[in-house]
């Protein structure tokens, strides 16, 4: 019965391995982005995680993470929540909602820069502060949430830092559940949509 058990969790790792492996979206120097998929009611096997992670849900749900020493914590999130999971101990994720739900898991692998980063007077937190609002800020990462009403447009800003886009819904540039990557630019933006349009965008320092 235990060889049974055993070789029934090898076989649910080995499908959660393949399936995240085959969503990769992003995969540079800086990050690695696959986005994951938790069926209801499936304890996934536990997972060690050596690089600090972004993570950005694309469904609302709820979830528990248990270490290993039985603690469990609980999870409730929304459609375009961004979570910081820093490196750490294993732990055993279940989806306790009653539906699957899809998350991005963005891996860090660039490490925390020494010197000041630089900053721009064209930042767009700073020059379009109406569209783009600090999610939060450490030393390898800032998150972004942007957001434009139906046919807002914004003003021109300037991105120094490499970033992963997550797209929460379907916009001009991108549709709904897509992970693009995106380097340094000057530009403006204007929303085309007859609906609001909302994305994550998780800067590389």
């Amino acid at each position: 019965m235990l060889l049974r058990i055993a070789f029934l969790c090898f076989l649910t790792g080995l499908a959660l391995f393949a399936q995240t492996s085959s969503d990769a979206k992003v995969d540079t120097p800086q990050a690695r982005a696959v986005i994951a998929t938790l069926q209801p009611h499936r304890p996934n096997p536990a997972r060690e995680h050596p690089m600090n992670l972004v993570l950005v849900y694309l469904d609302a749900g709820q979830m528990t993470l248990t270490n290993p020493a039985g603690k469990v914590e609980k999870l409730t999130f929304k459609a375009g929540d961004v979570r910081w999971s820093p490196a750490g101990e294993s732990y055993v994720s279940e989806n306790t909602t009653s539906h699957p739900i899809q998350f991005v898991e963005i891996e860090l692998k660039n490490a925390p820069p020494r010197p000041p980063m630089p900053v721009s007077k064209l930042d767009p937190t700073v020059v379009d502060s109406q569209h783009y609002e600090v999610e939060f800020e450490n030393d390898q990462v800032r998150v972004l949430r942007v957001h434009y009403g139906p046919h807002e447009g914004g003003a021109r800003h300037e991105h120094i830092l490499n970033r992963v886009v997550c797209y929460i819904t379907d916009q001009a540039n991108g549709k709904a559940r897509e992970v693009h990557v995106s380097g340094a630019m000057t530009h403006s933006e204007a929303n085309t949509l007859d609906q609001a349009v909302e994305r994550i965008a998780v800067e590389l320092k």
